[in-house]
């Protein structure tokens, strides 16, 4: 038996006039096709929020708009705005594609994804403390020992931690889908090292440099303020009794596929930027290398992998972390963010159990359902899988950035055929969903508008149980080929700026 979502009514953003009663226009020479589409309703017309922008894209023109792209992809490579693809003989270093019509999201819609992110990463947190300490959720029969003990990312070392406020997962990116009808679903969560949001940033600054007019009348809440909002949380969750911490952000280096994010945060954040050769540890505290000597470091912003940040503990063989490092964790001199351990909830069969969590924990209902998910481990659930591949999604359970996926309604005969003999090998590894025809907004590609499928993924900082945060936007990634539903960057993926329309009272960003 499958884990069935609840049922989330969408908001509806269907109308003919604007709040001055003036007509909405129509997006000229766009066919927004059988789907959901984010800026027009099913006859073409403006949705609310989008009128200015459609009435600019309809004066401006296809060719313009394509120029005027051209010019700020050119601009975002010459920032240094790249990220790595290993193993691609056209090279490394790749200019992640970026499309200049914007995602615009209403207020009432962003204020469910607010409340339901929040409410999310409140129960992710409450889990993570559990499972690694009392295991209360296992004990009441909540969630099957076996399916958390034998998840990739759960860490044994780990047991007994308990970092300051309760809080593992500082720093959250949630993946968000809309489906035919227009309702929201979590598709996945990722609560180790996420990223994307120096690539929010960046959008926003070109896209106010280059439309100021319709930026400004379409009332835009702000996503400037992340890096000093993200600053605050960090220096928030110091060791006990630091009152002016030493933060860092600590890199595997220049070859990660993420460095530009790594240097770009620091940056703007003011913080020291290190790798694992940069500090040390004496007495269980940690010490950063500096021409005048040791200087103490009390929290650090990894990017680097769970495995990798001690060899004294997790890969021996690891030359990216610091060796001791848990040690001054454990000892309460230094806080780790994200916590190490907190890979075990990105797990996709874990995610199938969110739901339970946020009952369990909280004593509430989902705000935000997930997709509904079968699980290879069930046998029920395996069984329908295996006779149902050519309709669904197949997802490995540990895997990510469109790794490990099949889809199945577009895949071969012989595709389905190896995933299902994978499936039968490794149950626990695998778990299937339906294939949502996920929502599409219109793109320039080949110098024509066409429609293309989107995610979004915001992100959510947490500095206590109380204290949680989202972003208001996020990563908007576009599937850049015709009728792909894989988003990711790694894949052929690109992104689009995310505008959030602001309620009465909210700011709105300054062009």
């Amino acid at each position: 038996m499958s884990f069935q979502s609840q049922s989330s009514a969408p908001i509806s953003q269907s109308a003919t006039v604007d709040a001055m009663g003036n007509p909405l226009p129509a997006l000229s020479g766009y066919d927004s096709g059988n789907f959901f589409d984010e800026l027009v309703s099913s006859d073409n017309v403006a949705r609310v929020d989008a009128s200015m922008l459609v009435h600019l894209i309809n004066q401006m023109g296809v060719a313009e708009l394509g120029r005027r792209q051209t010019a700020i992809e050119r601009a975002l490579y010459r920032m240094g705005i790249t990220f790595t693809v290993y193993g691609d003989n056209q090279g490394t270093e790749k200019i992640m594609p970026f499309d200049v019509v914007p995602r615009i999201v209403s207020a009432n819609l962003w204020q469910r994804i607010d409340a339901g992110l929040q409410q999310r990463i409140r129960a992710l947190n409450r889990f993570l403390d559990d499972i690694y300490n009392e295991r209360n959720i296992i004990r009441d029969g909540v969630i099957p020992a076996d399916l958390i003990d034998s998840a990739t990312a759960y860490l044994p070392q780990c047991k007994g931690l308990k970092p300051p406020n309760g809080v593992w997962c500082h720093i959250t990116g949630t993946d968000l889908v809309r489906d035919n009808s227009g309702n929201v679903f979590v598709l996945e969560d990722n609560l180790r090292c996420p990223s994307g949001v120096s690539y929010v940033l960046q959008n926003r600054h070109v896209m106010k440099r280059n439309f100021p007019e319709v930026f400004g009348a379409s009332r835009v809440r702000p996503v400037a303020d992340y890096p000093a909002r993200l600053y605050s949380m960090l220096k928030a969750v110091a060791p006990s009794g630091i009152t002016d911490p030493m933060v860092a952000l600590l890199t595997p280096g220049v070859f990660n596929s993420a460095y530009y994010e790594h240097s770009f945060l620091a940056q703007q954040m003011g913080i020291e930027l290190v790798e694992g050769r940069d500090l040390t540890v004496e007495n269980e505290k940690v010490y950063m290398r500096t021409t005048a000597g040791l200087q103490q470091v009390h929290v650090i912003y990894r990017r680097v992998d769970d495995t990798f940040i001690d060899p004294e503990v997790f890969n021996p063989d690891s030359l990216l972390g610091v060796a001791g490092l848990m040690k001054a964790y454990q000892a309460g001199n230094v806080t780790l963010a994200n916590a190490p351990g907190t890979g075990v909830a990105d797990d996709k069969v874990i995610y199938a159990f969110v739901p339970n969590m946020i009952k369990y924990y909280l004593g509430e209902e989902m705000i935000l359902p997930n997709v509904s998910t079968y699980l290879c481990s069930r046998d029920e659930d395996r069984e329908y899988v295996l006779n149902h591949l050519d309709e669904l999604v197949v997802k490995a359970a540990a895997e990510s950035g469109g790794y490990g996926i099949l889809i199945g309604p577009h895949a071969s005969e012989k595709e389905r055929g190896e995933f299902a003999d994978n499936i039968r090998k490794n149950p626990r590894n695998w778990i299937a969903q339906p294939t949502l025809q996920l929502s599409r907004v219109p793109t320039i590609v080949d110098g024509q508008m066409e429609g293309r499928h989107v995610d979004l993924r915001p992100y959510i900082l947490c500095s206590s149980p109380d204290d949680v945060w989202v972003l208001p936007g996020g990563l908007t990634r576009v599937a850049l080929r015709k009728g792909s539903l894989v988003v990711n960057s790694s894949q052929g993926g690109g992104s689009k700026d995310t505008w959030v329309a602001a309620d009465d009272g909210q700011p709105t960003a300054s062009t």
